[in-house]
């Protein structure tokens, strides 16, 4: 059987998975004026299965310290990492699909959403 992605192996099914969980809602890292904390930007990629090269957490976490590293009147974390990257890595080192096919099919007008490489084993 196949799917858009490519063909099911059955082999090795959990050596041969990977799990992505991935969301794109946040909350803004300081109170605001009516005491609450609004909705703000905040990814999360939580990768699970016996291809994923695990055992780790890739982040470029630019602290809560000072202005420069937050957006919308010092509330909200400036983003570090596009999500579409995660994504891209893994079905670039996992499933074989090229930057072009990403690019265009999976997440269209993405060029600059380079597929992160190392997540797979």
């Amino acid at each position: 059987m196949d799917t858009v992605l490519g063909p099911i192996r059955r082999k090795r099914p959990w050596r041969d998975t990977v799990i992505v969980a991935a969301t794109e809602f946040g909350r803004t890292a300081r109170i605001n004026g009516t005491e609450g904390t609004d909705h703000a930007s905040g990814t999360i990629a939580l990768l699970a299965g016996g291809a994923v090269k695990g055992g780790r957490v890739i982040t470029d976490w630019p602290t809560l310290k000072g202005r420069a590293s937050m957006k919308d009147e010092g509330r909200d974390l400036a983003p570090t990492t596009d999500l579409r990257a995660v994504v891209n890595g893994v079905l670039a080192d996992h499933l074989g699909r090229g930057e072009r096919t990403l690019a265009e099919a999976v997440f269209p007008d993405s060029a600059m959403a380079k597929p992160m490489k190392g997540l797979i084993a």
